[in-house]
């Protein structure tokens, strides 16, 4: 169902259907027309930028060829498609293939053991690690956008996740919660891997929601000083007050409601890549994609390495529970 205040059709969160009224179209930005100091000040203005096309669509689409390729063996791809098409067996039972981020684990099937030990294996594979995750485009964009040049780091860390038809969906939630121990200023680059229809699963931002973020850090940090709170107990006592998954809430829906800010969504095609400050809340939404394609997404987080960092801590790498 189409709603014709907005032309969008039912989306829905964790927590149920988005109302019309709550949402709008994140504004989408040509990399190629678009000058350099416009596109910084659109990030610091709304806390993203969606750039359309910014990688070759081929080479994004063959890194989801072979993910599916990788975990074709589980029985979670119709077996009348093809690997890069990503569709559901919808035979199966989808909460065997749980999405990393969402709080919930496999259900100790063989089926969900043998996928989440190969969707892990997927992060080692050279198509991820190198040839999409440090693709020459995104990281010259990156070396240029933030000024950082040859000292952009691009972190070990990064979480590459489906989104099933029928499974959860990300609650509610800022990066700086899970990058704690360092500066501030890493930048996220979410990158879809293929095309998100806008009922698909793709991730939702909170319309100004880097404000409403740096304003919580603050609300917080306030109140661990006030409480005689070290600097370093300070740094993690938020994560322990918040849900056990590190999410502000796992209801967008309410939230957004709470506090009277409207969810920001798009449709996404491969190549497209939204780049988020370490405070812009996002979620995202219930993968209702009417074909059965498979949501496959990262999130890639780049520094700068003259940066005070703790390259101990493993906030700075790879964690899979983590959104």
């Amino acid at each position: 169902m189409l709603h014709p205040e907005t032309d969008f059709p039912d989306l829905y969160v964790n927590d149920g259907q988005l109302d019309p009224q709550s949402t709008g179209l994140l504004e989408a930005t040509c990399p190629r027309t678009t000058p350099m100091a416009e596109m910084r000040h659109r990030l610091e203005r709304d806390g993203y930028l969606y750039l359309k096309g910014l990688l070759p669509r081929a080479d994004v689409l063959e890194a989801r060829r072979k993910y599916f390729e990788l975990l074709a063996p589980t029985g979670i791809l119709d077996p009348r498609t093809s690997p890069i098409e990503g569709i559901f067996d919808r035979s199966q039972d989808a909460t065997d293939f749980p999405g990393f981020g969402t709080g919930r684990p496999g259900t100790g099937t063989t089926t969900s053991n043998t996928f989440m030990t190969l969707a892990l294996r997927a992060h080692a594979e050279d198509w991820y690690r190198n040839d999409l995750c440090k693709h020459p485009a995104l990281i010259a964009f990156v070396e240029e956008f933030t000024g950082w040049g040859k000292s952009t780091w691009a972190l070990e860390r990064t979480i590459l996740r489906n989104n099933l038809p029928g499974n959860p969906a990300t609650g509610v939630h800022y990066d700086y919660i899970f990058l704690r121990h360092g500066e501030d200023s890493v930048l996220t680059a979410w990158v879809p891997v293929g095309d998100i229809a806008l009922n698909g699963g793709g991730l939702i931002y909170l319309e100004n929601g880097h404000v409403l973020g740096k304003a919580t850090e603050r609300h917080f940090t306030g109140k661990a000083k006030a409480a005689g709170l070290s600097e370093e107990e300070a740094k993690t006592a938020f994560n322990r007050h918040m849900m056990s998954s590190g999410m502000l809430s796992q209801d967008p829906k309410h939230f957004g409601k709470e506090h009277q800010h409207r969810w920001l969504v798009s449709a996404y095609e491969a190549g497209d890549v939204v780049f988020h400050d370490s405070y812009m809340i996002h979620a995202s939404t219930l993968n209702h994609d009417e074909n059965g394609v498979i949501r496959l997404g990262t999130d890639l987080r780049f520094a700068d390495a003259r940066g005070d960092w703790d390259t101990v801590r493993p906030a700075l790498l790879f964690d899979p529970v983590l959104p």
